[in-house]
């Protein structure tokens, strides 16, 4: 099955309503080896849909050369669970549990794609245990709803159909989606494996509308990191996407930008998105 995006129109011409992002950048006259020494920090990374914890294997590794501290939890029906029947509920205390019974204070916490759902909700739980979020090309719901909203239409149909054609209520993305709009940087043979790894996910969390009245709340400091060729949403459209429609949803928030496409990436410039990932969770 084949699904393409629709509704590719051009970005908003009026700027965006208060509060407006904080740019990133780097600072004039500022070594980038210098800034790097500053600060030690402690990353929890939670990795979205199609994806287990080993997504961050790469990044995690990175990270720790340059002095940081880092957990990749996994969560419920993904990795070794062979039981799909989870809710959104069930994944927010697993990460939640995860910070708590190791002890962890004053976190960056940063979720990737469905995963700033996941963040959302366990900023509500331990809320005095993170110093900063940090959404990488991820999700962030209104109060409300569920991610399944914040996809275009035709998509959230097919959605339905796979969920209701499989026996165990998940969704695997078709191969054409997954190349075209998931790993669109990546080679043949890199997506080729990659997708060989994955497998269904549980569809209940997807369409589950969330209470998130409590989130924003928060006065948790928050940075949003866009990959500009990610076209796993649409691009330049008003309805959907990553940055600005739900970036800007933090209120005040840093914006940090690289290149690069949605599942792929974190393979091919683990580095890179390493870096990008201190500029995001940095003081």
């Amino acid at each position: 099955m084949y699904v393409h995006w629709p509704y590719r129109t051009s970005p908003p011409n009026s700027p965006p309503a208060w509060p407006a992002p904080a740019l990133a950048g780097h600072a004039q006259g500022v070594n980038e080896d210098d800034r790097e020494k500053q600060q030690s920090l402690t990353f929890v990374l939670v990795h979205g849909s199609w994806a287990d914890a080993g997504f961050w294997d790469r990044v995690a590794a990175e990270l720790r050369n340059k002095g940081h501290i880092v957990y990749a939890p996994e969560y419920p029906g993904h990795g070794s669970d062979p039981n799909k029947a989870v809710t959104h509920a069930m994944i927010t205390k697993s990460v939640a549990d995860f910070i708590v019974s190791r002890h962890l204070r004053n976190i960056v916490l940063a979720g990737h794609s469905f995963g700033g759902s996941v963040i959302q909700k366990v900023a509500e739980l331990v809320p005095d245990r993170i110093r900063r979020l940090v959404f990488l090309n991820a999700f962030v719901l209104k109060d409300g709803e569920s991610v399944a909203d914040e996809v275009p239409p035709p998509v959230r149909e097919a959605f339905q159909q796979l969920r209701q054609s499989s026996k165990d209520d998940t969704i695997m993305l078709p191969f054409p989606l997954y190349r075209e709009t998931f790993a669109n940087l990546a080679s043949l043979g890199l997506v080729q494996q990659m997708y060989n790894s994955i497998s269904p996910e549980p569809a209940k969390p997807l369409f589950e509308k969330l209470d998130l009245k409590t989130f924003y709340r928060l006065n948790i400091p928050k940075s949003y990191l866009y990959l500009t060729e990610d076209t796993a949403l649409p691009q330049g459209s008003s309805e959907y996407g990553w940055h600005p429609h739900m970036s800007s949803r933090l209120g005040l928030f840093r914006l940090i930008q690289g290149h690069g496409d949605h599942m792929s990436t974190v393979r091919t410039q683990p580095g890179m998105i390493a870096h990008k990932l201190y500029e995001a969770g940095r003081d």
